[in-house]
């Protein structure tokens, strides 16, 4: 007499429910059962045959067959029957068809039971981080705060609620000290997924776009899009360049950003442990724009070179250092917000520069007579 297939009603009663409460696909989770089951029953019996488990959808009753293939003659008879011997259980089998024969092994009630708990408590596990890894997902391009667990000189780990954040050392703030139990704000660059699936939050303080998120945090302007940012340049811990318009003739970008005795930038410089940021307005005509970039430097004229994306600046002679600055950061800060090569001569430089070229076409100008 037959044994009768391992029923499991209750199992399929919970993931059912499990369906409905936390959206994980019934059939998903069954087929992960049965291939679980394959490996236990293999482990278990020390089995080389080809076994397949089928769970039945409605009832969760459990059949495990022996699979074996049609075959004129036998290599391997954990895995093989000959065609002559298949026929005599089904007439239609023929060679290169194979035969599931059903088995119930003995206590693999048990170890069904186990391996199916096993496999739940992985998926549940694995839609929870996949609900958590979606909601940070969501949050990419936004401000997160989170308490410091570990920091050294190569990586800071956040505790961010439902998550670690990571920071590596690229995305921090060179003149910072990162401390264990210090609450920090960080930009959220990007959502992983690290060892064992588990999601993991790429935070960054050095990134330009943390500065124009926190710049929209503290002026209501910027967040409700009268004020709009048009470009960020950063060197992180030192100096910003943000470049602001507004549509609105009334309105003063730059007096908005900075506020009332420069209340509203002071909060951003505190949040950036005294990084200064230079705004400006930004403006259609490159010429003004890059002149205003390379504040607080005064600037006498930009000649423009539009196809090669180049601009000549004079300044005074006494601004050259500060339109230049300290190892050429205001002038690089300037050519990345502007998006301009910029090359800065003084009034003499240029003057210099005029006549030599006056004197060289005039020496080429005598050797052509």
């Amino acid at each position: 007499m037959k044994e009768p297939a391992i029923d499991n009603k209750e199992l399929i009663l919970a993931l059912e429910e499990l369906e409905k409460e936390k959206g994980m696909n019934k059939d998903y989770i069954l087929d992960s059962i049965e291939t679980a089951l394959v490996t236990a029953y293999k482990r278990n019996f020390n089995s080389l045959e080809n076994v397949k488990v089928v769970m039945d959808r409605k009832t969760g009753a459990t059949h495990v067959y022996s699979v074996k293939q049609v075959v004129k003659e036998i290599e391997n008879p954990e895995i093989e029957i000959t065609e002559e011997e298949a026929q005599k259980i089904n007439p239609d089998l023929k060679e290169g068809d194979e035969l599931d024969t059903e088995i119930v092994p003995r206590n693999f009630g048990r170890i069904a039971a186990q391996t199916a708990k096993q496999v739940i408590i992985q998926k549940l596990r694995e839609a929870e981080r996949e609900i958590v890894f979606n909601e940070f997902n969501d949050r990419k391009g936004e401000i997160v705060s989170g308490i410091i667990q570990k920091a050294d000189k190569n990586i800071v780990v956040m505790d961010l609620g439902k998550l670690e954040g990571v920071m590596p050392k690229k995305e921090q703030i060179p003149t910072e000290k990162y401390r264990v139990n210090d609450k920090i704000k960080g930009y959220v660059l990007d959502v992983e997924k690290g060892q064992k699936g588990a999601p993991q939050v790429i935070v960054s303080r050095s990134h330009p776009d943390f500065v124009r998120k926190l710049l929209e945090f503290e002026i209501p302007e910027i967040y409700e899009g009268v004020i709009e940012i048009k470009s960020v340049s950063r060197d992180p811990g030192d100096r910003s360049k943000v470049a602001v318009y507004s549509p609105d003739p009334n309105i003063d970008p730059v007096g908005s950003c900075v506020g009332q005795k420069g209340v509203r930038i002071q909060n951003v410089i505190n949040e950036l442990n005294g990084e200064k940021i230079d705004v400006i307005e930004w403006n259609e005509d490159p010429s003004i724009y890059i002149a205003a970039s390379l504040l607080p430097a005064q600037v006498l004229a930009v000649d423009i070179k539009q196809e090669e994306n180049f601009a000549q600046v004079i300044v005074p002679d006494n601004q050259l250092s500060l339109a230049i600055g300290k190892s050429g950061q205001n002038a690089r800060l300037a050519a990345k917000l502007t998006g301009w090569k910029i090359d800065i001569k003084s009034e003499t430089q240029f003057r210099n520069m005029l006549m030599e070229k006056q004197y060289k076409e005039m020496e080429n100008a005598n050797k052509t007579e």
